[in-house]
């Protein structure tokens, strides 16, 4: 009887912390839900604040674009009422400032080279070493400008 006493009593104390364990195991899951639930609402705000950058990253650009436009047109409206003589000068000061740079680059570039192979060194070697990822990027941005730029211009007004 002692035993059964016994038994019973264990019995129904593990029966009645049973529903207690079990609400330890759901909290357990419901806080992992929640946390769950806010790094996808983190995400999503992340996502949200990268695609309105874009956006106003965007607007910003045509702004840009726009200003530039308005900007060309005002030059050649006041190039058409200046008359041809102002107009041609205004159209040349482009092209001159980009064949004094070129012109002036060169003859650094072409002075220091002289001076290397007069102090000894091979020519080859002096070439490779003066013609610098700077150089090419220089190169390769003027020739955009003029070649590229104008194709592109050119095939946007179609």
């Amino acid at each position: 009887m002692i035993l059964e006493s016994l038994t019973g009593g264990i019995v129904g104390g593990v029966l009645r912390l049973f529903p207690e364990v079990l609400k330890v195991f759901d909290t357990k899951n419901a806080r992992k839900h929640e946390l769950q639930l806010l790094e996808a609402e983190m995400k999503f705000a992340a996502l949200r604040s990268e695609h309105v950058m874009k956006q106003t990253e965007a607007s910003m650009t045509v702004a840009e674009l726009d200003a530039i436009s308005e900007a060309i047109k005002e030059q050649g409206e006041t190039s058409r009422k200046a008359g041809w003589f102002v107009a041609a000068l205004s159209a040349l000061v482009r092209p001159l400032v980009t064949y004094w740079f070129v012109g002036l680059y060169s003859a650094v570039k072409i002075v220091s080279m002289h001076l290397a192979t007069k102090s000894g060194e091979d020519w080859m070697s002096v070439i490779i070493r003066h013609w610098t990822e700077d150089d090419m990027s220089l190169l390769v941005m003027i020739l955009t400008f003029w070649f590229v730029g104008r194709v592109y211009e050119r095939n946007n007004k179609k």
